[in-house]
């Protein structure tokens, strides 16, 4: 859009804006349209949007150029604008991650108790290697020998990563973290007699599964 009409689109709600207003905003850095090869401005709708934002926060909230570029920062930053009127954008709350099962998934379920020749035909995986992920504590045969539901999405797990050249001994850690995470969901439970325990544990180890999968999500996503 040329600055026309973002002037056309802005005087509906704002009567009193001008072209020199607009300019002047982009002076103090709260806009930045585009440039064409000639130097002619161009604005983009979420341009328009952002210059929505400062001219009601003048006029509504009577910000100073100096708070509304704060705010504007914090909005650049992914903060999420405030729903009371006269209030800074505030941090986002927390959201349902995908990658995490409800706690309801977490409850116990029937039980599933698979051979070796079973693990192996439903993933692919060959007696050895199902083995070697049992020496490194990634699968937990019971004293019958067999293997639960667990070991099976771990298993299928350990064949989808072998493609990219994870071998089992490199699934040590997982074992030992997810040890850690058991051992934290049963301390937290240790106190607790009463009905509704199984729910609650439920609850604290998809808790500790949300913040496994954000500290991961967040180191992948670092520079």
């Amino acid at each position: 859009m040329t600055i026309g009409k973002v002037l056309d689109a802005l005087r509906e709600e704002f009567p009193e804006v001008s072209i020199s207003k607009i300019r002047f905003l982009e002076v103090e850095g709260l806009v930045e349209p585009a440039r064409t090869p000639a130097g002619y401005r161009t604005y983009s709708p979420a341009d328009v949007e952002r210059l929505r934002y400062v001219l009601r926060s003048q006029r509504d909230r009577f910000w100073p150029l100096k708070v509304i570029r704060e705010a504007l920062d914090a909005l650049d930053r992914g903060l999420e604008p405030a729903a009371v009127a006269d209030a800074r954008p505030r941090p986002p709350g927390p959201e349902a991650d995908p990658d995490v099962p409800a706690a309801e998934g977490l409850l116990p379920e029937r039980a599933v108790r698979l051979t070796r020749d079973e693990l192996t035909t439903a993933t692919g995986l060959d007696h050895t290697t199902i083995s070697s992920l049992e020496g490194f504590g990634v699968l937990r045969a019971d004293d019958a020998g067999h293997f639960s539901g667990a070991d099976l999405q771990a298993a299928h797990a350990a064949a989808g990563l072998a493609a990219y050249g994870i071998e089992a001994r490199h699934l040590r850690p997982f074992r030992t973290a997810a040890d850690r995470e058991v051992g934290l969901v049963e301390q937290a439970m240790s106190t607790r007699r009463t009905g509704g325990r199984a729910k609650d544990q439920a609850d604290v180890a998809r808790l500790c599964l949300q913040l496994h999968a954000a500290l991961v999500k967040g180191g992948l996503a670092r520079p």
